[in-house]
């Protein structure tokens, strides 16, 4: 699939020495939904802020779409839209002011119908005459994506879009996103609600320390680094694992009523069976069982602790 953005050989270090992005490479496709991942201070802002324009990088190159970011900083910039981590907008200003000023500082002609239907889909309509000061935070974070939004962008970037948002919106916030995709809009997220990723990514990306450790399909790396685990409900609680038990991928919970066994659900041999037969000649007996398989926040956490 073909990339909207392009980067090659980022890297940005700042005049006290600091390398905040180390040679980043990355091509993020055009109609997808990609989300960057990794602990704070790892890169996340500071490779948007580059992208969208904000920061200047020290070496390499980013195109948006084909315009250089730098060189042609107009036309890519017009491509973008960008909702910060920050929730900063004018206090004193209507929903409906601030919403079309935004559209109108990329040169785009008034077009009341846009602003309208942003607004209704962001669930905002109803506030459009109101103060951006007597707005919930919820609501102020909304605002921040009609401004992304007013310019009918290509490219937009989500800085932690939920952030202290309540269940409900953040749900809705999701929704969106989805439909925004669907009409062609490509989106960036970064999140530290490794749910949201997982609800919603089509690839994942995860930087650590200012270099891109991993680039995956979201299928994939839940297939490539997932583990199961299957749980064992014991008749009767063991002070210990028999031994020669299991091995290393058998574990006792604290209270002695589970056996958990770790496998790799993609191998031609799971060692299950062997397993099942062990129990059953160490008179090991269980009245239940149930296999789970890892969730992307405990493979973020084993890629950003590796």
């Amino acid at each position: 699939m073909q990339a909207i953005i392009s980067i090659k050989n980022l890297t940005k270090t700042y005049a006290t020495g600091f390398s905040a992005l180390k040679g980043i490479n990355l091509d993020i496709r055009r109609g997808e939904i990609f989300a960057l991942l990794g602990p704070n201070g790892a890169g996340k802002t500071t490779l948007i802020n580059v992208i969208c324009g904000v920061v200047n990088p020290s070496e390499g190159t980013v195109l948006a779409d084909g315009h250089d970011v730098v060189a042609d900083y107009r036309a890519a910039r017009s491509l973008i839209g960008l909702v910060p981590q920050e929730v900063s907008t004018d206090a004193f200003e209507s929903v409906w002011a601030t919403v079309s000023f935004s559209r109108g500082l990329f040169g785009k002609p008034a077009n009341p119908a846009h602003i309208e239907k942003t607004l209704k889909a962001l669930s905002l309509w109803d506030k459009k005459d109101a103060m951006i000061r007597t707005l919930s935070g919820g609501m102020k974070r909304r605002v921040m994506i009609a401004k992304a939004l007013s310019h009918d962008p290509q490219i937009l970037f989500l800085d932690e879009p939920t952030a202290g948002v309540d269940v409900e919106l953040r749900r809705d916030m999701w929704n969106m996103v989805r439909g925004l995709r669907e009409s062609g809009v490509t989106i960036i997220l970064t999140t530290h609600y490794i749910e949201e990723a997982e609800e919603m990514a089509d690839r994942i990306g995860v930087i650590r320390k200012g270099e891109i450790i991993l680039v995956e399909d979201k299928a994939v790396l839940m297939e490539k680094l997932g583990k199961k685990q299957l749980k064992l409900h014991l008749q009767h609680p063991l002070s210990s694992i028999p031994e020669g038990l299991g091995g290393k991928q058998l574990e006792l919970s604290p209270d002695g009523n589970m056996l958990i066994y770790t496998f790799d659900a993609q191998s031609h041999e799971t060692g299950i069976a062997g397993l099942l037969r062990q129990l059953s000649e160490h008179g090991v007996d269980f009245k239940d069982l149930q296999s789970s398989q890892s969730s992307l926040e405990e493979i973020f956490v084993s890629l950003v602790k590796a």
